[in-house]
This record gives structure tokens, sequence and C-alpha cells, in this order.
């Protein structure tokens, strides 16, 4: 049972540098009642030793849980089950808070009258990067209540965002395990959620973002490349979505990209698409993508580390 307001959830590997900077951020929330759960997904430099030393000075719950290499998505499922919050934030070990950050967040969530609440999943809110630029586009108003999908087939609002979930939602949807890959699409879990609940959307900055070359963003087509069939299930799922057709077609030339990098056969995924006539009018343009992908992965160096950026929305890198 939940015994305080929230779990930040941070997944790290061999980030000990940058996420010094993450805890420094939380060390100056102004409010300090939330539980920071750190789970190493087999890090091999001093993250271990760090977090022993912000253990005894920090002046809220470290927890810090170390296992073997297995993705940052399985991690998370992980933490779910550990979770002593009422409501989940994810923080990624190389990103930062504004100081009221969690604050904020609460004060949104209380915010909902309570005999509403059940209706919601949580709380999302808009990130800045280091120069405190907004990244992505605005909220159409201050509060948005609406499904996570409809912000970019309704609103058509993108770029990166932050914000929390109710911990007992997210133990309903936990993030599908694919043998053999190691980084599953965020908004595989996102979407399913949205089918049951609703999210309040708030034009406030609260995450700060950074942008640096060390980030699988550097090619994130890659990153999917090497996880072909969470690509695919992310981008089948998408197709079972209401939207417009333009945002449909752009979804189902990557729905049989990646089928055909998950080495299924190109008349299977037309079979399984609900959209036949869509699939095929796609397919040209997925098939000559698919080609360049393996052009590109010959050329280049493909990102391994498994601490990849969560799919958030459509970009034109993939």
């Amino acid at each position: 049972m939940a015994t305080i307001p929230l779990t930040v959830f941070t997944s790290t590997f061999n980030r000990s540098e940058l996420l010094s900077r993450t805890y420094e951020s939380l060390c100056f929330q102004t409010f300090r009642d939330f539980e920071w759960l750190i789970i190493d997904d087999g890090s091999s430099d001093d993250t271990a030793e760090r977090v022993r030393g912000w253990q005894a000075a920090a002046p809220f719950s470290i927890r810090y849980i170390y296992q073997r290499n297995a993705g940052k998505h399985r991690t998370h499922n992980r933490a779910i089950a550990l979770a002593s919050g009422e409501l989940f934030a994810v923080l990624d070990s190389d990103d930062t808070l504004v100081p009221q950050a969690i604050e904020r967040l609460l004060f949104h969530w209380n915010s909902i009258p309570g005999p509403d609440r059940d209706r919601f999943s949580g709380i999302t809110c808009l990130c800045m990067d280091e120069r405190c630029e907004l990244v992505g586009s605005t909220f159409p108003s201050q509060v948005v209540d609406c499904r996570h999908y409809e912000l970019e087939t309704i609103h058509g609002v993108t770029g990166e965002k932050w914000g929390c979930h109710r911990t007992s939602v997210l133990r309903q949807f936990e993030f599908p395990e694919i043998p053999g890959e190691k980084y599953c699409p965020e908004g595989i879990v996102w979407n399913r959620i949205a089918r049951s609940y609703l999210m309040r959307h708030v034009n406030e900055p609260l995450r700060i973002y950074y942008r640096h070359s060390g980030s699988m963003t550097a090619w994130p087509a890659g990153t999917l490349m090497n996880n072909p069939r969470y690509a695919r299930l992310y981008y089948r799922e998408c197709l079972d979505l209401p939207a417009g057709s333009s945002w449909r077609y752009k979804r189902t030339i990557n729905y049989v990209r990646y089928s055909l990098h998950a080495g299924v056969p190109l008349w299977d995924a037309l079979s399984d698409s609900p959209g036949l006539l869509l699939t095929v009018a796609a397919a040209p343009v997925a098939f000559a993508r698919y080609l360049c992908d393996v052009w590109q992965r010959k050329d280049s160096a493909v990102p391994k580390n498994p601490m990849g950026r969560p799919l958030t929305g459509d970009r034109s890198a993939f």
C-alpha cells in the first residue's frame, strides 16, 4: 500500500557522473516527502559507491537496487512493483527537475476534485532544455484533460513531456517483455493506459531535458532497428487508435518498415494491418525506408546503449 505521495524512479546504466546532476536537482526540491528509487541496470562504473554516499546524506529516502542488464522497460516493471508512492514519476538518469517540480506535480494532481480522480491516470507537464527553451510545443490551453494519444491525433502537440501516473494504474499496465530485445517504446504503455484513463496536461515546464551527444536520440531509428519487434508492436497498436488518415499513414509506413526488420514477411504485415488499402499504399515507402536503414546500418555504428530515450511521438528521424 502506498505510504508516501510520490516515487521518483530512475533507471541507470554507467552514468554515475550524470546521475550526480539528477541527485543534486532532487536535493533542491521544495517538497521532500518522496522516495528516489534507483534501479541500476548492470553498471560497471562507480554508481553503487556514489549512491551509498547519497543515501547517508540525502534529505529524502533513496532506495538502490542492482540487477543484470535487462533494459529500461524491465527495470520499470520492477520499480512499479516496489514503489511506495501513490504517484510514480520516471526521471531519466541524465535529466533534472526545477526546484518546484514535485511540489507542483502534487498541486496539479490535488487540484482534480476527489470524486473525479478515478478517471485520471496522472499529470503531464512541459519540458525545457538546458538553455531554458521549451522542448516541443505547448498544450492548447493552460489545462487540458484528454487521453494521451489525443495530444497528437487531435491537438497536434509535439516534443518531450514529463509527469507522473498513479502507481495503482501502472501496475495494471506492465511493459511487455520480448526476449532478446532491450528497448521498448514507452508509448506502448501510455497508449494502452489512455484507452481507460484521462491525463491532466498543464502548461508548466518542470523537467529539464538535456541534449547531449551520448544520447541515443542521435539515431533513434537505429535503436528501433535493434529492437524491431517492439517497434512493430508500437506502430501496430497505433493503427488501432482513432486518428486522421495522415497520422495513420505515417505510422503505417513505420509498422511495415519495422515488420520487415523483425523478419515478418510483407504479406503477413499487410494481412495483420487493420487498414489493408492504406497499408498497401504505404508499403512502397516503407520498403524504401527499410532499404535505407539496411544501408545506414552497414555504414554507421548503430548505438547499443540500452538506456534509450522513450518514444513519445512520431519524429522525422523515424
